[in-house]
């Protein structure tokens, strides 16, 4: 089971950075398209919320792992 992410934009502003997703949860078989933002170190917005997220427990994550990774964070 692989999910997907592709980041499809991303903008610095200040202490905080917006990065655009898109990702296929193969888990739950659908699509999510969202923002999410570190400001600091610190990843917010409700796709990797631990109760708000659409997100299957898996592919979210493999989301905050994987964005961590990707902006040294």
């Amino acid at each position: 089971m692989d999910h997907r992410i592709s980041i499809i934009d991303y903008a610095e502003r200040g202490s905080s950075l917006y990065i655009q997703l898109d990702i296929w949860d193969a888990q739950t078989g659908k699509r999510h398209q969202e923002e999410v933002r570190f400001l600091a170190e610190l990843l917010y917005g409700e796709l990797v919320h631990a109760e708000k997220s659409p997100l299957s427990e898996s592919c979210r994550m493999v989301v905050i792992e994987y964005l961590k990774n990707h902006f040294n964070r």
